[in-house]
């Protein structure tokens, strides 16, 4: 049992969730070293984290803004003082255009949209704020999630919004498959090249994801990234090779509440502390640090059940363990605090102040 595991269930309860900020430190500085070497700059994408202190952080290294995937993330954000804010995600609504354009106002902001739909709206922000609001047009490369398809619809939505009141082309925004590379780089040309041939030009080219941070600077014309999941890591990253275990920094410290069984057992970490996301795949739910052949292998809302029979050792009842989840920022959702830790000290205590922020 980990020493200090056993203190922060005596001094906070159990479950935790707890961040190494000394590891922390290191996948910051790891990420921006990243980008810088490649001539990109760096807009890490707080939806991993939700925190403004670790947002300050990750600024105070040398990243260039942030990325909130939803409005209510950016008014956090904003209220703690940080500025230079893409949010990565289409706004729709009377209600959240008001708030769009009330943000507006002190904090710089720019935002996707992948329809026209959303571009109509987005006017009444600039209009709120008496000032334009910036747009990135987002482009589907291959991952078949949100964006325009076709370098003709990119072209063409940037047309819409350049020619709207309220508004300006600020870019494109991309979430490019790990490996559609050169795809994604044919779609840019040829969105970059109908842009021109209508006056335009996109002064950022954003693209994103941890697991393409094997990619970066690969792509030419872009001009800077945005990566979530790197500054804790998880099992995920580590699956993909983005990440090893001594780069996670954060886990979840349990207890082993029952051993009905030789061979199972329970923690109190079910669906409602870990999530029940697979991982894209992974087996079980999660990595136990103290114990890497045991298997979290189902949940009830409050019952984590440890499947032990390839263990060749065994936690007792009352045991603090800890967990590496498997998808990072779902879990960070489910919890109001980070325990902060430096190595073996507890340092404190850190908020996740937009969490539940999905509006």
């Amino acid at each position: 049992m980990s020493m200090l595991a056993a203190r922060i269930a005596r001094e906070f309860g159990s479950p935790a969730l707890v961040i190494d900020l000394d590891v922390v430190a290191a996948n910051i500085a790891r990420l921006q070293a990243a980008c810088e070497r490649v001539g990109l700059a760096n807009r890490p994408h707080i939806k991993t984290h939700k925190s403004p202190v670790l947002a300050r952080m990750q600024v105070e290294a040398g990243a260039r803004g942030i990325t909130c995937q939803k409005l209510g993330e950016a008014e956090v954000m904003a209220e703690a003082g940080l500025d230079d804010i893409l949010i990565s995600y289409n706004i729709l609504g009377a209600d959240k255009v008001g708030r769009l354009g009330a943000l507006l106002r002190d904090t710089r902001v720019t935002v996707a949209a992948d329809n026209p739909t959303v571009v109509a709206g987005l006017p009444e922000a600039g209009r709120i704020a008496g000032r334009p609001l910036g747009v990135v047009v987002e482009c589907d490369t291959g991952r078949a999630r949100a964006g325009v398809t076709t370098p003709e619809e990119a072209v063409t939505l940037a047309r819409d919004i350049a020619g709207r009141d309220g508004l300006a082309f600020e870019g494109l925004l991309l979430y490019a498959p790990e490996d559609a590379v050169s795809q994604t780089q044919a779609f840019l040309d040829a969105t970059l090249a109908g842009l021109a041939a209508h006056g335009l030009a996109a002064r950022i080219v954003s693209t994103g994801g941890t697991p393409n941070l094997r990619n970066l600077g690969r792509i030419r014309g872009a001009t800077e990234h945005r990566s979530g999941t790197s500054i804790f890591n998880d099992r995920m990253m580590m699956a993909c090779g983005a990440a090893a275990l001594e780069d996670c920094a954060l886990h979840v410290v349990a207890t082993v509440v029952s051993r009905a069984a030789p061979a199972r057992g329970i923690l109190d970490s079910g669906s409602k502390t870990l999530t029940s996301d697979t991982g894209g795949g992974l087996d079980g739910f999660g990595l136990l640090r103290e114990y890497p052949r045991a298997r979290i292998a189902r949940f009830a809302e409050e019952h984590g059940f440890l499947d032990l029979s390839a263990s060749p050792d065994t936690p007792a009842v009352g045991e603090v363990v800890r967990i590496v989840p498997n998808h990072v920022c779902v879990t960070v959702n489910m919890h109001d605090r980070y325990v902060a830790v430096r190595g073996e000290e507890i340092v404190g205590e850190i908020p996740v102040a937009a969490r539940g922020r999905l509006a």
